[in-house]
Parts: C-alpha cells; sequence; structure tokens
C-alpha cells in the first residue's frame, strides 16, 4: 500500500520511535566539495560530471534538530531520499552558498547507463540516421533576400541538422547515431529524466506505507527548491567552452525587444525549454499572424463607420431640429425622469453608427471564416511540429502516471486489455462520489457568478434611480436629456468596472477550489490532471468573463413592457433600458473595459511582481563584489515557476480568442487591440521566463491540449453569438426590413428605396393622458413596434414588429447554414496533415522497423541455422 499524505498530517503525528531504515549505502551524506570559483560551470567540481538537477535545502543548526521535532524529521526525511537517490544510480555532490551559509545545494548527475536506462523507460525518441528525403523548396524563395531579416541570425543560432528517430532501445545502442556520449542526451532530456527519478524516489518507510515524490518534500519545506540549471547567464556570454549559451542567444534573439520584428527561434525554444514551452510559443506566434489580417478587415470596418456617421440618415434625422427636436420620448424611470427630446441623443446615435453599419455585418461574416481557417491550418501546422519534435507517437499508454496516482493504489482491478490484476487509488463508485462532487462544486461557483451578475443588475437600476432623483430638482419641463444621458454612461462604466473587479475576486477564489477538486479527482497522468483542470477553469472563466456581455448583448432592455405596463424587477426596479443610444454602445463599452483593465492586470501580476521580488532578494542578499556567486546559487535567487506552469498563459489567450470571435459585431476593433497585445506578449513571456525565472522542467506535448477542442468550441459558438447581436442587439436588420418594405416611393419607373423616415417610422406612440403627472401634450414616443392609442388593438405589437422578427430569425437561420456550410467545406479541403509529413512518417517508422527490429530477427536465424535449413533470407515467410 503506498500513500502521500499532506505534510500536515506528519506533523501532527507523534514519532517517538521512528527508525528510518536507509538503504545499504556506507554513508547516507552526500559528498561535499568547495566551489572551484568557474560562476558559468555547469558541472561538479571534478568539471567532468555534468550537472543535472539542484536540491537546496537550509541546513538546521544540530542543537535546533535536537529541540524541534519538525527539524529533526525534515533531517531524517532528506537523508533517506538522497540515500535513495545513489541507490537508484545518481550521483550527488553538496556546495555551501557563497551568499548563505546556513543554505546548501545538492547537486545531482546521471551517469551514462542510469540515462540509458530512463530514456528507454520514458520512450524518448533519439536519433537513428540524418533525414534522407528531399525537401521541397518554396515558391517564395526569391524574396529571401528581404524575408531573412526578420528571421534569427543565421550565424547565431544555426539550422539543427534533421534525423529520423526512434524510441530509445539500451540494448541497441549500437543502431543509434551516437556521435558523442556527452552530447546524445540533450541537458533537457537530461533534466526530464532526473525530475522523473525525483519523483519517485522514497524519502520514508513505515509499515506498509511508503512516502515518496520531491513535490511533497518541497511543500513540507524538506527541500527549500528544486530545478534544472540555466546554462549561462542571459545577457553575458559564458567564457566556458562547455557552455553552449543557449539562453543568452535566446535572450538576444528572442526576448531583446530590439528584436521583436524577428520570427521566434522556435527550435532552439524547444530545445532548450522543452517541447510544451515550444508548443505554446508556436500556437501563440501563429495566432498572432493571424490575427494580422483580421485587424486589418477590422479596422477598415472601423475607419468606414467613423467616416460614415456625419452622412447616416438615421444619425441626420436624430440630430435635426425639426426631427428629433420634435420627438418628445418616453421618461426611463418612473416619477423621477422628466421627458425628453430625441435630439439629445445626437452624440450617442453618432456613436452607435460607428459600430452599427453595414461594414460590421460583413466583418462578422469575415470572422466566422476566418477562425475556421485559423483552425485548420494550425492543425496543419500542429502535424509538422509534431514530426519534426519527434511526438507523433506520444500517446497516453506512453505517459507514466503521476507520482500522487501511484501513491494513493490500493485497490484491484482487472485490466480491460491485459486481463491482469493492477493496482488503482479507486474503485468505480469511488470515483463516481469524486466526479459527482466536482461537478456539483463548479455548478455551485457558475450560480454564484450569475447571482453575482444579478447583483449587479441591481446596482446599475438603484445608482441610475439615485441620479434620477438627484438631477430632478434641477431639471426643468423637457429640457434635453443630456443630464440623464450622463447619468447612465456613467452608470455603465461604474458598472463595468466593478464587474470587473468582482471577476478578478471570483477568479482567486475558484482557482483554490479547481486545484482542490481536481486533487481530489485524482487524475492518472499530468495530461489528464491538466485537461480536467483546463475544463473546469475554462468554464468558469467563460461564464465569469462572458456573462455580463451575454446580459447586455441579449437580455438588457428586451423585456420592458411598454409605457404604463413596465416590467419590474424583484417588485421594485423598473427593468433597466438600452442606453438611449442603443445597448451595442454599451456591449462596446463593457468589452473595452473587461479587455483593457485584463491585459493590464495580467501584466502587473505576471512581469511587475516578479521582477520586483527578484529585485528585493538580490538587495537582501547582496554580497561583496569580490566574491563569485555560482551558477546554481544565481538561478535560486529567481522566481520559482508555478505548478500549473503555461496553464495561465494559455487561459490569458483563449479568454481573449472569447472576446476577439464571440462579439466582434459589437467591436471590430477587437481583433486590433488584440494583436497589439499579443505581439508584446510573446516578447514579455519570452523576457519573463528568460530572465526572471528558473529554467522550467522539460516535458513532452503532443499539441495544446484540451485548449484544442476548446477553441473549436468557441468558433461554433461564436457564429451564432455574431448572428444573434447582429439580428437582437443592433438596428441592422429593421433598418434593412424598413428599406427594402417600407422606404418605397412609387413614382413610376423612378421608384427607389431610401432611408428616409427611418426614426419616425421606428418609435411608437403613448398617449400621455394615461400617465398621472400631466404636462401640456398630448402624447410622446418609445422605442418599440406597437399600435398607436386609438387603434383597435392599441398597445399591442404591431404587424411591423412581426415581420422584423421574422426578418431576424431568417437572417440567423441562413447566416449560420452558409457559414457552417463554408466551415465544413473549408474543413475537408485543408487536410490537418500535409502531404510531406506523412512521407516523412512514412519513412520514419519504415526505417525503425528495418533498423531496430529486424536485427531481432537476423539473430534468431543465426541461432536457428545450426539446426538445419536455409534461413539466409531472414524476410521470407
Amino acid at each position: 500500500m503506498y500513500d502521500i499524505m499532506e505534510e500536515e498530517e506528519f506533523e501532527a503525528v507523534e514519532l517517538p520511535d521512528i527508525t528510518v531504515e536507509l538503504p545499504d549505502i556506507a554513508c547516507c551524506f552526500c559528498p561535499q566539495a568547495e566551489f572551484n570559483g568557474k560562476s558559468d560551470s555547469l558541472f561538479f567540481n571534478d568539471g567532468v560530471r555534468r550537472i543535472d538537477f539542484v536540491l537546496v535545502y537550509e541546513d538546521e543548526d544540530m542543537k535546533e534538530i535536537d529541540k524541534n521535532r519538525t527539524f529533526q524529521k525534515r533531517k531524517q526525511r532528506r537523508e533517506y531520499f538522497e540515500a535513495s537517490l545513489m541507490k537508484m544510480g545518481m550521483e550527488l555532490e553538496a556546495a555551501r552558498s557563497v551568499s548563505d551559509e546556513k543554505l546548501l545545494f545538492v547537486k545531482v548527475h546521471m551517469p551514462w547507463d542510469v540515462l540509458c536506462t530512463y530514456a528507454e523507460v520514458l520512450h524518448i525518441k533519439l536519433p537513428i540516421q540524418p533525414n534522407d528525403l528531399s525537401t521541397t523548396s518554396s515558391p517564395f524563395n526569391f524574396l529571401s533576400c528581404i524575408t531573412r531579416h526578420f528571421y534569427p541570425s543565421e550565424d547565431l543560432i544555426a539550422k539543427e541538422t534533421e534525423y529520423f528517430t526512434a524510441p530509445f532501445e539500451k540494448d541497441r545502442l549500437e543502431y543509434f547515431y551516437v556521435k558523442d556520449r556527452d552530447l546524445f542526451f540533450t541537458p533537457s532530456m537530461r533534466s526530464r529524466m532526473a525530475y522523473y527519478i525525483l519523483s519517485r524516489a522514497p524519502y520514508e518507510v513505515r509499515g506498509n506505507i511508503k512516502k515518496f515524490g520531491v513535490t511533497k518534500l518541497l511543500d513540507g519545506g524538506v527541500y527549500k527548491a528544486a530545478y534544472p540549471l540555466h546554462d549561462c547567464r542571459f545577457n553575458v556570454r559564458s567564457k566556458e567552452d562547455e557552455c553552449p549559451n543557449e539562453r543568452y542567444l535566446l535572450y538576444n534573439e528572442w526576448a531583446h525587444p530590439k528584436s521583436f520584428y524577428k520570427m521566434q527561434p522556435l527550435d532552439l525554444i524547444r530545445k532548450y525549454y522543452g517541447e510544451k514551452i515550444g508548443i505554446y510559443f508556436a500556437w501563440l506566434g501563429f495566432y498572432t499572424a493571424m490575427l494580422a489580417l483580421a485587424a486589418i478587415v477590422g479596422l477598415g470596418c472601423f475607419i468606414y463607420g467613423y467616416t460614415t456617421q456625419e452622412t447616416s440618415t438615421w444619425s441626420k434625422e436624430v440630430c435635426d431640429p425639426l426631427i428629433g427636436g420634435n420627438i418628445v420620448m418616453c421618461p426611463q424611470c418612473d416619477k423621477e425622469c422628466t421627458y425628453w427630446r430625441l435630439n439629445s441623443t445626437c452624440e450617442s446615435s453618432k456613436k452607435l453608427c460607428i459600430f452599427d453599419n453595414y461594414g460590421t455585418l460583413v466583418f462578422a461574416v469575415f470572422m466566422a471564416i476566418w477562425v475556421t481557417v485559423f483552425l485548420e491550418f494550425w492543425k496543419r501546422y500542429q502535424a509538422e511540429l509534431e514530426y519534426e519534435w519527434d511526438t507523433v507517437e506520444f500517446l497516453e499508454q506512453e505517459e507514466q502516471p503521476r507520482p500522487e496516482y501511484e501513491a494513493k493504489c490500493n485497490h484491484e482491478r482487472i485490466n480491460p486489455v491485459t486481463r491482469v490484476k493492477e493496482k488503482v487509488p479507486y474503485t468505480a463508485c469511488g470515483r463516481c462520489i469524486r466526479v459527482s462532487l466536482g461537478i456539483g462544486t463548479v455548478l455551485f461557483w457558475i450560480v454564484l457568478i450569475l447571482a453575482s451578475v444579478v447583483a449587479i443588475i441591481v446596482y446599475r437600476l438603484a445608482v441610475f434611480f439615485s441620479f434620477s432623483t438627484r438631477l430632478q430638482s434641477d431639471l426643468k419641463e423637457l429640457e434635453p436629456f443630456k443630464e440623464y444621458v450622463t447619468a447612465q454612461m456613467a452608470t455603465s462604466v461604474t458598472a463595468s468596472i466593478i464587474s470587473f473587479v468582482v471577476i478578478m475576486v471570483l477568479n482567486i477564489l475558484y482557482e483554490r477550489v479547481a486545484i482542490w477538486i481536481t486533487d481530489f479527482e485524482l487524475p492518472r497522468t499530468k495530461t489528464d490532471y491538466e485537461n480536467s483542470l483546463t475544463l473546469k477553469m475554462f468554464l468558469f472563466q467563460f461564464v465569469n468573463y462572458y456573462s455580463s456581455c451575454f446580459y447586455i448583448a441579449f437580455a438588457k432592455g428586451k423585456v420592458v413592457g411598454y409605457p404604463g405596463q413596465p416590467v419590474y424587477l424583484l417588485g421594485k426596479y423598473r427593468n433597466e433600458e438600452c442606453d438611449p443610444g442603443g445597448c451595442l454602445i454599451e456591449l462596446t463599452t463593457q468589452l473595452t473595459v473587461i479587455m483593457g483593465g485584463k491585459a493590464i492586470w495580467n501584466n502587473i501580476q505576471e512581469v511587475l511582481l516578479p521582477w520586483m521580488k527578484n529585485l528585493i532578494f538580490r538587495y537582501c542578499t547582496r554580497v561583496g563584489s569580490e566574491k563569485v556567486i555560482p551558477r546554481w546559487e544565481q538561478d535560486y535567487q529567481l522566481q520559482p515557476i508555478g505548478k500549473l506552469g503555461l496553464f495561465y498563459e494559455y487561459l490569458e489567450m483563449v479568454i481573449q480568442f472569447g472576446f476577439v470571435t464571440l462579439f466582434v459585431a459589437s467591436f471590430p476593433l477587437a481583433p486590433v487591440l488584440a494583436l497589439v497585445n499579443n505581439l508584446f506578449e510573446i516578447r514579455v513571456d519570452a523576457w519573463k521566463i528568460i530572465t526572471q525565472f528558473r529554467r522550467m522542467v522539460p516535458e513532452k506535448a503532443q499539441d495544446i491540449g484540451a485548449w484544442q477542442p476548446i477553441l473549436q468550441g468557441v468558433a461554433i459558438l461564436a457564429v451564432a453569438s455574431n448572428a444573434m447581436i447582429i439580428a437582437f442587439t443592433s438596428d441592422m436588420i429593421p433598418r434593412l426590413v424598413y428599406y427594402w418594405s417600407f422606404s418605397v416611393y412609387p413614382y413610376g419607373e423612378h421608384s427607389s428605396h431610401t432611408m428616409q423616415g427611418y426614426i419616425n417610422n421606428t418609435l411608437s406612440v403613448f398617449d400621455i393622458q394615461d400617465f398621472s403627472n400631466k404636462i401640456s401634450l398630448s402624447y410622446f414616443r418609445y422605442r418599440d413596434f406597437r399600435y398607436p392609442p386609438g387603434h383597435h388593438r392599441q398597445y399591442e405589437y404591431s404587424i411591423y414588429y412581426w415581420h422584423v422578427i421574422a426578418a431576424k430569425m431568417a437572417f440567423i437561420i441562413v447566416v449560420e447554414h452558409i457559414v457552417y456550410l463554408t466551415k465544413f467545406v473549408l474543413s475537408y479541403v485543408i487536410p490537418d496533415v500535409p502531404y510531406t509529413v506523412r512521407e516523412q512518417i512514412k519513412r520514419e517508422k519504415y526505417l525503425s522497423q528495418v533498423i531496430l527490429h529486424e536485427t531481432n530477427l537476423k539473430l534468431v536465424t543465426k541461432r536457428l541455422k545450426p539446426l538445419g535449413g536455409d534461413y539466409d533470407q531472414p524476410n521470407q515467410p
């Protein structure tokens, strides 16, 4: 029975008679060596054995250990853990800190035999032969004299040789392409294997309970840090002959502001940080490049709206003193609000024309097709990277279980594939309970978000009511409504800011809950863990970020009744109507506040805070200029990478992707803002991980994981969302209906369509005598399509209303079907894997079969020859 208990549980247990059985090693302490004075050395003190990982702990005083049970327990576990590592073949060497004598750095080295063993365990693919397939030349090679300036310098970052690879097998070492044993396994491979061992080395055995894993030792304070080494300083080239200076090259050719216009050196990123980091930056770069096209079209749409705002017929009618100035509108609230003239919303009407025009319709359809092209071409590009980075056959069964999963395996079951008994951490009933608890908790938090949205709606109503009461005493009868427009805009902006603050607070709280639920569910592999956490976090973030936007787009102002019979919320507040300029302006304001605030907050949290922490830490641990700080201690002074790694980077970009696609019909500048943000995001993320954080443990990854189906789901939802925004939030459909159905002036053969009279036609009439507060007017107008007073169906929906509703539904159905059909055709026409990549994969599998597996058949035939028979042709049946 294996179990990993929380550190708090360890400390709560009395340990008077603990006897720790160490492995059969003469000395349980790793040997110590004095620092050799080489600041960028990546080797043990002998200069031969490479450092593959570093453990850091604080050396407690013996007197404190005798008095404090916690210190004694930590010392015992550390000794047992280090002894276990040495028994597993690792070599250790300790060095005392230069700046703090209490700190000790344990350097970990993996000998050749250990590397070969665990390379086979982890199915690491290594070269067997140089790639002998000819590469097709690009038709744009004649532009290389121009485009080469946008790529990293080949003199500094040389193009890597392409090899056919195969999963490593220790017994067939002679068939692999080994030129130099010291360089055969890259530093990132070595670090990955070292971390695999560290995650499974035991640190305590009590009865039949075995506790293991460096992660728990870090959580319990036994070690203060564990990390692989950067190869040099980022801003100074190392003078050590063995140092590749890859960090220095990445900083100068990738993260430095002077290289902002250059393409990313993805192969070097992958080589230095591993495939998981490489695939993230590849996706971010591809997404940013595709955004450039969307940004150009969106900017053109915005410029078109901006230049036509003064010439649009409906805007001119609103601003005309003889038209809009003579139209008296219904009060926006009960009792306290006064009547107002339509021309007081002249500026709001002009602003609405910037975003609500025919160009927006074209842009919404364009973005629906753009998102399909983006996802399809990303699949192709991702397939190329999978082959180049040897992750084509990175299947789930090859991924090793997490240590936390292995430690809880105390139940048995029959494997449905092998029919052999295996250990599992829970029964089918236990798994059902865990999953149900997780689903229930996520639903509870979603309901909590919706409750916060309702609370903000009540805030908006109450604040607008308060503004109206304060302004009532200063307004004269039929005074222009500018003060109320200002009040409504102030209410909208403050509500958006409060909504953003609530979003950020709920994010912080839910993050802890989501991690706790996922830990409780106990997924088998790290990929399963990340996918489960990703789904929970995105579902929550989706509701958290987008719920207020969906409310403004599809609910606000839709159920308000009409004068005399308004709809009330909570029986007290009259249900809020759209801004006099329309709900589209308010939706644009909400998107601007959330997108802008989110970008500012993320930069503060991801860049400014780590930089300040490192600055303070360096100031507190500064040493004299005559002392040389070793490489491992320089890295310790950097910030640690969080447990979730790139999760928040992906989440930030996917949420942005939702803003760009889901609501682009209301805000065509969203792709422009996203493009500008991402151009900085790439370099800021690069600068951050290279200069401010310790080197991450390299991890294998085949694709972007659960984010791929999430992006596809958002793309499908975006089509319906934008169609409904154009149909129900903007005035596009009512204008088109009026243009084609109600605005024909029959002058014989010169019959024409015009938008003149649109404003008057789309405002209903209400008899003012139905109100108790009488003034010297006979009627006023309100936004709706109802029969006028005196009609036998007065205040009921008119035939125009049903024409508009029919047109809206027809528009949604037609646009969705056209776009979905286009998406289907594009996804069918564009293959997910390029033809050349498929051929290379087939070639590689053939070579792997011939070189590695047919050798066994040859050995068998040689052994069987003395028994008789002709076995000279091993491929014959």
